[in-house]
C-alpha cells in the first residue's frame, strides 16, 4: 500500500486571483470555495483523480525568498515558445533563481511571485 498526493496547499494573499491564474494555466476549474476564503481548483473530473487539486489558502504574510518546492509545467498542445507566450499573457513573468541561461526550461513567477518552470517537452 502507498500514498499519493491528493492536494497541494498554497498560502497566498489573493486566493481568487491565483486560482484564476492557475485554472487558465492548467485548464482546471474551481471545485470549492471555503468560508475562510480558500479556493480549491482541480481537473474537471474533480477531486481524487490522477492530478492533485490545488488549494489556495489565504494568508497575510508576504512571500519571502525562493520557494522550497515549485511546479514544473509542460505544454500539452503547443511548443514551448508558444506556451511561454501564453503564460506571459496570463500574467506570469520571468524569474531569476540563479539560472545560467543555458537551461532548456524557463523560470517564471505567478502573479504572487511563486516560481515555476516551463519545461521543453510537450506532454499528451
Amino acid at each position: 500500500m502507498a500514498s499519493r498526493i491528493s492536494e497541494l496547499i498554497i498560502p497566498c494573499q489573493d486566493p481568487n486571483r491565483l486560482a484564476a491564474f492557475w485554472c487558465e494555466v492548467l485548464d482546471f476549474v474551481v471545485l470549492d470555495t471555503e468560508d475562510d476564503g480558500s479556493v480549491e481548483i482541480g481537473p474537471r473530473e474533480g477531486f481524487g483523480g490522477l492530478q492533485p487539486t490545488l488549494v489556495f489558502s489565504p494568508t497575510t504574510e508576504p512571500k519571502t525568498g525562493p520557494l522550497r518546492m515549485h511546479f514544473d509545467v509542460n505544454a500539452t498542445d503547443r511548443d514551448q515558445d508558444e506556451e511561454l507566450d501564453r503564460l506571459l499573457k496570463l500574467g506570469a513573468r520571468p524569474a531569476d533563481v540563479g539560472q545560467t541561461g543555458e537551461e532548456s526550461w524557463h523560470v517564471l513567477a505567478d502573479p504572487e511571485g511563486n516560481e515555476f518552470c516551463l519545461l521543453r517537452t510537450r506532454l499528451s
